[in-house]
Order: C-alpha cells, then sequence, then structure tokens
C-alpha cells in the first residue's frame, strides 16, 4: 500500500498524522447548485415557504455541517475552523439557486473538505424545504473553486481548466 496516505503498511486505513506540517492560513471556497420550479423559486425568493426562511436555515445547516465534516467524512481531522461563510445567489431565468462556501482556519490540514461539506448540506437543506412542491430538484455543479495555503500551495479552478 506504498504511496497511499490514509493507509499503512499492513493496508489498514489510518488518519494521515499531520503533527510535523507547518501551521499555516488556509481556506477553501466550494460551490454548487440547485435547480427548482418555477413555484419553488418564487417561494424561496418571496419568502413565503411554508417551513420558513430557506435560505437562512440552509445557511446554518451549511456552516454547522462544515464543523462537523469530520464526523461524516471518515479519517478527516477535526478543525478549529475560524470562519465559514455559506451564500446564495438566485438565478432568475434558470431557476436556480448557487451555493458556495467558504471555510478558514490556520492550521496543518487543508479546509476543502468542509467547505465542499458546508455546499452539499445547505443544497440538501433547500431541497428537504422545498420537496413538499417539487421533489424533481436537481442539486449539481458541486466542486472546489479554490483553496489556499498549505504543502500544496494555492489551486484555482479555472487554472485546473486551462490544464486539460
Amino acid at each position: 500500500m506504498s504511496g497511499f496516505t490514509h493507509f499503512d503498511a499492513q493496508g489498514n486505513a489510518i488518519m494521515v498524522d499531520v503533527t510535523d506540517k507547518n501551521i499555516t492560513e488556509r481556506c477553501a471556497t466550494a460551490s454548487g447548485c440547485i435547480r427548482v420550479s418555477r413555484e419553488v423559486f418564487d417561494a424561496v425568493k418571496d419568502g413565503t415557504a411554508k417551513k420558513g426562511d430557506v435560505l437562512g436555515t440552509a445557511r446554518i445547516a451549511g456552516i454547522m455541517a462544515a464543523k462537523r465534516t469530520w464526523e461524516l467524512i471518515p479519517l478527516c481531522h477535526p478543525l478549529m475552523l475560524t470562519k465559514v461563510t455559506i451564500d446564495f445567489v438566485m438565478e432568475e431565468e434558470t431557476c436556480t439557486i448557487r451555493c458556495c462556501c467558504t471555510a478558514k482556519l490556520s492550521g496543518r490540514t487543508g479546509v476543502e473538505m468542509e467547505a465542499l461539506t458546508g455546499v452539499n448540506v445547505a443544497l440538501l437543506t433547500i431541497y428537504d424545504m422545498c420537496k413538499a412542491m417539487d421533489r424533481g430538484m436537481e442539486m449539481g455543479e458541486i466542486h472546489l473553486e479554490e483553496k489556499m495555503g498549505g504543502k500544496s500551495g494555492h489551486f484555482q479552478r479555472t487554472e485546473y481548466f486551462e490544464k486539460i
């Protein structure tokens, strides 16, 4: 199993030892979207969904999820996040709600999984709060936009697509 960071010499799953890594500022931003019916889009935009403030609830759910990523993803380290933001953009013409999550900390390991988890749970919360109006909602386009800090340095999605 040599070369794999999450396995020991006997092939057992392990948590990567980050003790000797430098503490650096780290930041990651992920995004995704949910496409909804016109009825759902208008209810979310106008604040008239029967379950209440959809985006406010989704924002809190995404932040809470980012903070608990280590409980959801095997072998993730528990992190002391210093900031998590969840932002939404409503795209009227396509009935799409875009979500962006940014997670930050000063630590020994990155926050990509936290940002991605925040986006996913925020979108799932929108689905949950609106499913009575539309069970055909579709989540997608979930990806890492950017990450900064740590040994691997800076990653930006636009740079990624220029390379492939």
